[in-house]
């Protein structure tokens, strides 16, 4: 993990489109203004392991029907 020190309002870079910037220091909270490109998902970490395991879920859904089809033509 690449751990660097920002100022309010100085920023980092990462690759050619996506800036994110120091936008306020209020207390132990950061806030961070991320510009990056439409397509670019960008979510907070709780947020994508929902979205994760959401997915792992839709995945399974399929396969369990499948498997009752099955058992009903059987």
């Amino acid at each position: 993990m690449l751990v660097l020190t920002r100022k309010l309002g100085e920023s980092i870079a990462i690759d050619d489109h996506i800036k994110v910037v120091v936008v306020q220091i209020k207390g132990k909270q950061v806030r961070l203004g991320i510009q990056a490109p439409k397509e670019t998902k960008i979510h907070r970490e709780e947020v994508y392991a929902a979205i994760q395991e959401q997915n792992r879920e839709a995945v399974k859904a399929p396969l369990a029907m499948a498997h009752v089809s099955k058992i009903l033509k059987g």
